[in-house]
């Protein structure tokens, strides 16, 4: 039986093939091809394989010969010429590509038909993918090259060799990619929650959860002039809604600050200052006595006159009967 590959090396029918390639037409006339076919046996017997005195790999390398004078140039340039050919938009499925390439060459090389090639072709096209992928990336400005290679699914350290770009670098732009996807991935459960609404609800309902305008239309399909539609009717709503949330605000704030002086009767008054005036023992930092002022609930127009003319409080102390 012949060798058709061994671990870790060319498979056989391809060193086979490549040594042909070296020699000439005179090589290979009636009168020199036994002789040549010899030196190529003893060549490929320092590849590990065993030629010289093996039956099947002996038969393999003539049959070979024999089809290289058929066609009358070597199989390789032919198979070189149909791999290099192939762009990025050949190989979607490498395995169909391969196929393809052994369909065609098969019409003047019937042996190549043979199944024993499949796989070593589907390897030889997936290497070809992987270059030209990585030509590709190398083309493209900034750290779209390496976002490219991160979405073929390539390792890190593949991307970091193949661009000169360091650790550092490759996991800055992945976090980057990493936060994006997370972000299309909560923007299509948006729509999932939504999945029998109309449009325009559909459209609130991301607008409202702060979805970007491009995720909307490229996840819901959605076109920009409706989400515009959507945004110029919510004006109104949201400008609203806005209003309520300062007034609410204001009133909260109005509350915290507590009563204006005119506002506060003279006992409330006396009790105020007696407090403040303990704070202040306490401390003459302006953040420590607002922060103890407010935990004893004293009206914020009282902390401000202690800590902007605190004699002032002997006067307000004095008006309240104190």
């Amino acid at each position: 039986m012949p060798e058709y590959r061994t671990e870790g090396k060319e498979p056989l029918w391809m060193l086979i093939e490549k040594q042909i390639q070296k020699y000439t037409d005179e090589d290979f006339s009636e009168a020199n091809s036994l002789e040549t076919s010899r030196k190529i046996a003893e060549e490929l017997d320092q590849t590990g394989y065993n030629v010289s005195k093996h039956g099947g790999n002996w038969m393999q390398l003539k049959a070979a010969v024999k089809a290289r004078n058929r066609v009358g140039r070597p199989f390789m340039q032919d198979f070189n010429q149909a791999v290099s050919a192939l762009g990025l938009d050949d190989m979607k499925d490498t395995y169909a590509t391969a196929m393809k390439i052994i369909r065609d060459l098969g019409r003047d090389w019937p042996s190549f038909l043979a199944s024993k090639h499949r796989a070593d072709v589907d390897e030889i096209v997936g290497n070809k993918k992987i270059e030209l992928m990585i030509a590709r990336a190398k083309g493209l400005p900034g750290e779209q090259g390496i976002r490219y290679l991160i979405s073929e699914s390539f390792e890190p350290q593949v991307i970091m060799e193949a661009l000169g770009v360091s650790e550092e670098e490759y996991k800055s732009v992945k976090s980057k990619v990493e936060a994006e996807l997370a972000e299309k991935a909560r923007v299509q459960k948006l729509f999932e929650a939504v999945e029998d609404a109309s449009e325009e609800d559909k459209i609130k309902h991301l607008l409202n959860n702060n979805a970007a305008d491009e995720l909307i239309t490229e996840i819901g399909g959605i076109e920009q002039s409706a989400i515009d539609a959507v945004k110029k009717a919510m004006e109104k709503e949201l400008g609203e809604k806005k209003r309520k949330e300062e007034e609410l605000a204001a009133q909260k704030a109005a509350v915290a600050a507590g009563p204006a002086l005119e506002d506060i009767d003279s006992d409330d008054m006396l009790k105020y200052i007696e407090g403040i005036r303990e704070i202040l023992e306490f401390s003459d930092v302006e953040k420590d006595i607002r922060t103890m002022c407010e935990q004893s609930a004293i009206p914020k127009a009282l902390v401000d006159i202690a800590i902007s003319d605190p004699d002032k409080l002997d006067e307000l102390e004095k008006e309240a009967g104190g």
